[in-house]
C-alpha cells in the first residue's frame, strides 16, 4: 500500500515502560485507527490530490441522508470523525480500504501529534502565566492579582499581548518530533515517548514527518 501521512486516533492514557537497557520511559498510549477510506480527491475534479478517512464507527441511525449517502459509497458504515490527507496518487487506494498503522509506522519512527488541550475555563495570572503574585501574609492586601497593567500620561492605554486573566486551555497544540517506542499491532496502538495533548479519549491528528 502507497505510504499515507496521517491517520487519526485517540489518547488512551499513559503508562510506563521498560527499555533493553532497564530504562523506564513514559509513554503515551495512541489507539491509532482503524481509519477507512470514505472518499478520494483528485485534481481533475477538486483541483488537488486526496483521500478522506474515516474514524470511529457509529450507528448509521446516528446520520442524517446526506451523510448516509456519503458514507455508503465506502461500504464501512457511519463515522464519528471524517479527515483529508494529501497523497500523490488517490488512484492507489480503493474505497472502504482500511489504514493500516504497520504500512505507516515504525518502531524508532518520528511523528507529529496534534490534538486539543484540556480546557481549564477562566484562570487568573497565576495559573495561567505562571506570575508569582503577591505575599501570602495576612499583612498583605496583594495576593494574586496581577498588579499594574498600564501607564499613566504615555500611551494612556494597555498594551496589546498583556498577560492578563483569560480562558485557558482549549486550544490546538501539535506535539512534535515525537518517537515511537513500542507498536501493538492487534491493539491499533502506537507507544511514543512523553505526553501527549489533550484528555484521555481525546481526537488525535498523527502525521508523518
Amino acid at each position: 500500500m502507497p505510504k499515507t501521512i496521517g491517520i487519526l486516533g485517540k489518547k488512551i492514557g499513559m503508562t510506563r515502560v521498560y527499555a533493553e537497557d532497564g530504562t523506564a520511559l513514559g509513554v503515551t498510549v495512541l489507539q491509532a485507527g482503524p481509519c477507512y477510506v470514505t472518499q478520494r480527491k483528485t485534481v481533475e475534479k477538486e483541483g488537488y490530490n486526496a483521500i478522506q478517512v474515516g474514524f470511529d464507527t457509529k450507528k448509521d441511525s446516528r446520520v442524517n441522508k446526506p451523510l448516509a449517502g456519503h458514507f455508503k459509497s465506502a461500504g464501512k458504515g457511519a463515522f464519528y470523525h471524517l479527515q483529508e490527507f494529501r497523497v500523490d496518487n488517490p488512484g492507489d487506494y480503493e474505497l472502504g480500504q482500511e489504514i493500516v498503522i504497520t504500512d505507516m509506522f515504525n518502531v524508532g519512527d518520528v511523528i507529529d501529534v496534534t490534538g486539543t488541550a484540556k480546557g481549564k475555563g477562566f484562570q487568573g495570572v497565576m495559573k495561567r502565566h505562571n506570575f508569582a503574585g503577591g505575599p501570602g501574609g495576612h499583612g498583605s492586601g496583594f495576593h494574586r492579582a496581577p498588579g499594574s497593567i498600564g501607564m499613566c500620561a504615555w500611551p494612556a492605554r494597555v498594551v496589546k499581548g498583556k498577560k492578563l486573566p483569560g480562558r485557558m486551555g482549549g486550544q490546538t497544540v501539535t506535539k512534535k518530533s515525537v518517537k515511537i517506542v513500542d507498536i501493538r499491532v492487534e491493539d491499533n496502538a502506537l507507544l511514543v515517548k512523553g505526553a501527549i495533548p489533550g484528555a484521555k479519549q481525546g481526537l488525535l491528528h498523527i502525521h508523518t514527518k
